[in-house]
């Protein structure tokens, strides 16, 4: 059974300035509630126990959220709201699944994950990108029954128009059915003529714990970062098999200011 989960919350969140200048992206609120929540209400629904969020030191208001315990109480001391007491007692329940580690330098996603490693206890986990918000079907749930089935690795995945394949890394593929297809290799922003389909990888993983020893050995790619699609295509030409996972959710881009207000907006009329 998958019971942990990794979220990388170190990014600099350039692309949702001047808001980020204040508030770490993750904790903007989206619909009344900061993202985050939304994350961590899919990974509980889909029965994790434990969650380890990689952050950076400018960014210890995320830890602070979750640690204030003396601002409730004094809070609840005075007033006796229902609605503060039910999101106090909701943090506090957050607060006993949660672990830290430090991302310290923008050194890629495949860094973040490397520096969870002492704390991955099972020989699968879960990984779950925040700015890629999937609403209405449980996306991490489905992956994990789809593990549980194959015993495999496994990438969330959605058809992007052929236009866009650039802005996407875009999978090599084998269909098993419908929604599933076996993954032979995936081409990290590839140009229309290069891209081998239309299915691009989404911010949820099912990752192997041997990954660690890959990312442990693997260069710096682009900009420098420890890329994790470097190191899942290292798994795949060793032969280790990842399948991806075609999700019935509503996908929401929360990366970008633009996409950031569209999920307000969609979130809204649910």
């Amino acid at each position: 059974m998958i019971k942990q989960a990794i979220i990388p919350l170190a990014g600099l969140g350039t692309r949702l300035l001047p808001l980020t200048s204040v508030l770490p992206k993750e904790l903007l609120p989206i619909n009344g509630k900061p993202g985050l929540e939304y994350i961590l209400d899919e990974c509980i629904e889909a029965g994790i126990k434990e969650i380890i969020f990689v952050i950076s030191k400018k960014k210890n208001s995320i830890k602070k959220y979750y640690y204030n315990d003396t601002f409730y109480r004094a809070l609840i001391k005075k007033k006796k709201d229902k609605k503060i007491i039910h999101e106090y007692n909701k943090i506090k329940k957050i607060k006993k699944m949660i672990k830290f580690v430090y991302q310290n330098s923008p050194t890629g996603t495949g860094d973040a994950i490397l520096k969870c490693r002492k704390f991955i206890k099972d020989n699968f986990f879960l990984v779950l990108l925040p700015d890629d918000l999937i609403i209405k079907r449980n996306c991490s749930l489905s992956m994990i029954k789809l593990h549980n089935k194959y015993k495999a690795s496994i990438i969330a995945s959605k058809r992007v128009n052929k236009a866009e394949v650039s802005r996407w890394g875009i999978f090599n593929l084998k269909k098993i059915n419908k929604t599933n297809f076996l993954i032979n290799d995936v081409i990290e922003k590839p140009t229309i003529k290069e891209a081998p389909s239309n299915f691009a990888v989404i911010g949820r993983y099912i990752l192997p714990k041997k990954i660690f020893k890959v990312l442990e050995n693997q260069k710096a790619g682009k900009n420098g970062e420890i890329h994790i699609t470097d190191a899942i295509r290292t798994l795949l030409h060793n032969e280790n098999k990842f399948l991806g996972h075609r999700f019935n959710g509503k996908y929401l881009d929360c990366g970008t200011m633009k996409g950031y207000i569209n999920s307000t907006l969609k979130i809204s009329k649910l």
